[in-house]
């Protein structure tokens, strides 16, 4: 059911979102990673990452998955603006079960920062992990993102374990947070 509020309506994404939905989270991830942080990742590590992790074909098998789900939220106009992704936990860590979700990704475009969206896709998407997965909530988190860190620790989660987030052969160096 969609959420319309001030900043734009929060609904379920759809294969209709597909190429819109591939755009967004490309703008998102360049927005946070290259223009954000500055990660000077190599081109070719960069190119294969953005190629495997935000192509259509990937994002189409995302929400073909009965077991992920996708929100976005929308301007009036139809622009996407953010979105959040979840799913079956995947994070390397000992206590990860088949019963664990992962939230594995919550994006705000940067022009849309500030108007609540980030706060309602996370709302959206631990309700729908707490009620599709019954173990511990998880999530990875980039170590240098901060801000993010300490939104995840006001809502409940804690840092448990590290590991490398890969992005082609380069290494991202993440935490691994839980919300038991």
């Amino acid at each position: 059911m969609p959420d319309p509020a001030p900043g734009g309506t929060l609904r379920p994404a759809t294969t209709a979102d597909i190429a819109t939905l591939a755009a967004l989270k490309l703008a998102c991830f360049r927005e946070t990673f290259l223009d954000g942080f500055g990660i000077p990742y190599p081109p070719a590590d960069l190119a294969r990452f953005e190629t495997e992790s935000y192509g259509e074909g990937r994002i189409a098998a995302e929400l073909a998955d009965t077991s992920h789900a996708t929100w976005v939220c929308e301007a009036d106009d139809g622009t996407l603006l953010a979105y959040a992704h979840a799913g079956p936990c995947k994070l390397p860590h000992p206590e990860v079960t088949a019963r664990s979700g992962e939230l594995y990704q919550i994006y705000v475009r940067g022009h849309a920062q500030g108007l609540g969206l980030g706060r309602r896709l996370l709302a959206t998407s631990l309700d729908w992990l707490g009620t599709h997965f019954p173990g511990p909530l998880w999530l990875g988190v980039w170590s240098g993102n901060e801000k993010a860190q300490t939104v995840y620790a006001a809502a409940g989660f804690r840092k448990v374990g590290d590991y490398h987030f890969m992005v082609g052969e380069h290494r991202d160096a993440e935490f691994i947070y839980r919300r038991d």
